[in-house]
């Protein structure tokens, strides 16, 4: 359970650290506005329910798929090609850059573990 705390709070802290950058703040923006997109499309041509559309939406987004909604329309399965193509650019981005976020917190931290023990071997 301990193990499980300090990583939950590592993540949140570099989560933090990934927010700082304001490239890391566009693709949340636009991967929020993708899934409201999507969700918004959904809704109007294919007749899912708006809960039912982010559904679809974020598993498709995901690559998860779980294949118990799928498009009807000529228009609905022409729209989800582009929209994966789209997606999957922008959350990858946004997920390396939230990577990134995690690889720097956990550099400096151990950087600043050297330092104290080099510190504490000079004395």
């Amino acid at each position: 359970m301990l193990s499980f705390i300090l990583t939950l709070q590592r993540l949140i802290k570099s989560l933090a650290e990934a927010f700082k950058d304001e490239e890391t703040k566009a693709l949340l923006g636009l991967t929020l506005a993708l899934l409201a997109s999507g969700t918004f499309f959904y809704t109007t041509v294919e007749k899912f329910s708006i809960l039912d559309a982010f559904y679809f939406s974020f598993m498709t987004l995901t690559t998860v798929g779980y294949g118990d909604l799928a498009p009807s329309t000529a228009i609905g399965k022409l729209f989800s090609v582009f929209y994966v193509m789209l997606g999957l650019g922008i959350i990858s981005l946004f997920v390396a850059r939230i990577a990134k976020g995690y690889i720097d917190y956990s550099t400096r931290q151990t950087q600043l573990k050297k330092k104290v023990s080099n510190k504490n071997l000079n004395r």
